[in-house]
């Protein structure tokens, strides 16, 4: 039977949960719908989400329709959860992006077709409550041409739109949909200029062709609650997706041998009751029983990559028995330690995670100071679990979090009081700069017969810049054996931690040290000694290679009414904003550019003020760029 893994994803409140329930309903998998409202709903599950009636973890559910299992995967719509978003999208075949017939088109909207675009997946467009009071079809659709993409063809259409009596029609491919096609399609551009006319045959397969490629999405309209128009979204899943691991036409690829080494990842850890985690594996290729070992990968911030290995004490394939194989999900037991992210063999080509880092930073402290270690354990027991929340040991008993948003720090001190039963209060979040080397420094010290230090150990360091995103990178040019190796790992561990603070206070990355001398004396020397005498030695050479202290950037797009354009980016050039481009006019004006992370939520306020209300305000992390003061903040 061939799978299909779907991700469903929209902006808050457009309804993309009440689909999932909807789908699993109509197809026998719940023996009853769920609500969002009654706080019931199967794919939101924690007690967490269903309080505050948003999505924060990616949840997996299967249904089987037209011969065909379909995994739905639920992601977040917040936009503080933007890269639990992003990094479910590796996993998935094909997605379905969720609007409002009312709300029509939300900035988070836009945020999430630009990833879905960028990354070539083929989604379909559901438009959601075409029977509640104020819906819009035509309108809608010229809203989605303009502000999502111009390449869309509605497969239906509404009647009695905005009332209870909405009822959804197939759309008949027509000659506008031909000239949608004729755009991404040389042989519909040839049918359509030359003739004769394509037929709709012909117009179907090319429809097939170009959504599997991500150039074209198909628009159905319907109601997750009331069931209409959702049986079309189902046929349009199956008819139009492509089978997992297929390439499309342009792009044919040989088939994995059959004898495949096991290739996945991990996207999605839930903790247990008993505080064992269950991990959900999508296989690419390959197959996985249970009981067999396993060696997982992860890719360190400081770039280095670490074996991960276990045995599969437990797998249970999604919705159905037997082996995983590929194109199916898993979960599984027994691999103690895995993250969100840690691979099995080699990555997919060009489904490597593109998330940007957190870049909010906040100080967490124990309500009642009894609890403070207690608070740690917790937070760093969440980080470890995800490795999107960074949590690492402060001065005076805190926790330094690294978080993308004030949501997700408002879920992170729910989890903590209910989960673990710790209160914590929280320092008012502040934008996280970075150093980086500026240039190359060396330095070294010798034993002591030499050089009269109190470490009974040689160690030369090189510091230079690395590549960005790189992270941080130790190297060896003195000879391996050199050194016992617990020598070696002393030094090593102790010259990524002693980096977290740089010369300005701040953490240094993008950096390669290299031992460039070493030596010891036995039985003298001992690991410690290794331990104390690099952070003298890192420093000075740190020192003479220098550090340039950078802060994040957004990328920002705002769309504003004509008169406001003026006061808009009066208020954003006095942020320090570069603006890219300004395009529109008659109705809107859209201005792009980038925005130092730290002004983002004051232009964000500003906004509604400056245009009655009705300007749409998108960003996200974009890098970082050099700061001209290095004080400490």
């Amino acid at each position: 039977m061939q799978t299909l893994n779907i991700g469903i994803l929209a902006h808050v409140d457009a309804g993309k949960t009440s689909l999932t329930e909807r789908l699993l309903f109509d197809h026998g998998a719940l023996d009853r719908l769920g609500s969002v409202d009654a706080g019931d709903t199967r794919t939101d599950d924690g007690a967490i989400e269903r309080q505050r009636g948003i999505t924060i973890r990616s949840a997996v559910a299967a249904f089987t329709a037209h011969g065909t299992q379909i995994n739905l995967i639920d992601t977040p719509g917040h936009s503080d959860f933007i890269a639990e978003v992003e990094r479910a999208l590796e996993v998935l075949d094909g997605a379905v992006l969720v609007l409002s017939a009312v709300e029509g088109v939300q900035a988070q909207t836009r945020v999430l077709m630009r990833t879905l675009r960028r990354l070539g997946l083929p989604t379909l467009v559901f438009v959601n409550k075409i029977d509640r009071a104020g819906a819009r079809a035509e309108g809608l659709l010229a809203d989605i041409r303009r502000r999502l993409t111009p390449l869309v063809v509605p497969l239906t259409r509404v009647t009695g739109i905005g009332t209870p009596d909405a009822r959804v029609g197939p759309c008949p491919l027509d000659l506008p949909a031909a000239e949608t096609l004729a755009e991404v399609d040389t042989g519909i551009l040839a049918a359509v200029v030359d003739g004769p006319e394509p037929t709709p045959d012909t117009l179907r397969a090319a429809l097939a062709a170009r959504t599997a490629d991500g150039s074209v999405h198909p628009v159905y309209f319907g109601s997750a609650l009331g069931g209409q128009g959702v049986a079309e979204l189902v046929g349009g899943l199956v008819r139009l997706l492509p089978e997992p691991g297929t390439a499309p036409a342009s792009e044919p690829e040989p088939a994995a041998p059959a004898d495949a080494a096991p290739r996945g990842t991990v996207f999605a850890v839930r903790p247990g009751p008993g505080g064992e985690r269950t991990a959900y594996l999508r296989l690419y290729e390959g197959e996985v029983t249970a009981r067999q070992r396993l060696t997982f990968l992860r890719r360190e911030a400081d770039g280095r990559t670490t074996e991960i290995p276990g045995r599969a004490n437990r797998l249970e394939v999604i919705g159905r028995g037997g082996p995983l194989t590929g194109g199916n999900i898993a979960t599984l037991t027994g691999v103690a330690g895995l993250r969100v992210g840690d691979r099995l063999g080699a990555p997919p080509p060009d489904r490597a995670p593109r998330f940007a880092p957190p870049t909010l930073e906040t100080l967490a402290r124990a309500r009642r100071p009894e609890q403070a270690a207690r608070l740690r354990s917790a937070l760093l027991a969440l980080a470890d679990q995800d490795p999107l929340l960074h949590a690492r040991p402060a001065d005076d008993g805190a926790t330094a979090l690294l978080l993308y948003g004030e949501v997700q720090l408002e879920v992170v001190a729910a989890t903590l009081a209910q989960d673990f039963g710790v209160e914590a209060d929280f320092e008012p979040g502040r934008v996280r700069l970075l150093e980086r080397p500026a240039g190359t420094g060396e330095a070294w010290e010798e034993l002591p017969w030499l050089d009269h230090t109190r470490y009974w150990a040689t160690i030369g360091l090189r510091v230079e810049p690395g590549p960005y995103g790189s992270g941080g990178v130790f190297t060896y040019e003195t000879e391996l054996g050199a050194l016992p190796r617990a020598f070696h790992q002393a030094v090593e561990d102790t010259v990524h931690g002693t980096l977290r603070d740089g010369p300005h206070g701040r953490p240094v990355t993008d950096y390669r040290v290299t031992l460039i001398r070493s030596g010891f004396a036995p039985p003298l020397s001992t690991a410690a000694d290794f331990r104390g005498l690099t952070p003298i030695v890192l420093r000075r050479a740190l020192a003479r290679a220098g550090t340039r202290v950078y802060e994040p950037y957004h990328a920002f797009e705002a769309e504003v009414p004509p008169d406001a354009l003026a006061p808009v980016t009066a208020r954003l050039a006095s942020l320090g904003a570069e603006f890219k481009e300004t395009t529109g006019g008659s109705t809107a004006w859209v201005i792009t550019g980038e925005l130092p992370a730290r002004h983002v939520r004051e232009a964000e306020l500003r906004l509604p003020g400056l245009t009655h209300g009705e300007g749409v305000w998108w960003s996200r992390p974009s890098g970082d760029r050099a700061v001209r003061r290095t004080a400490r903040a």
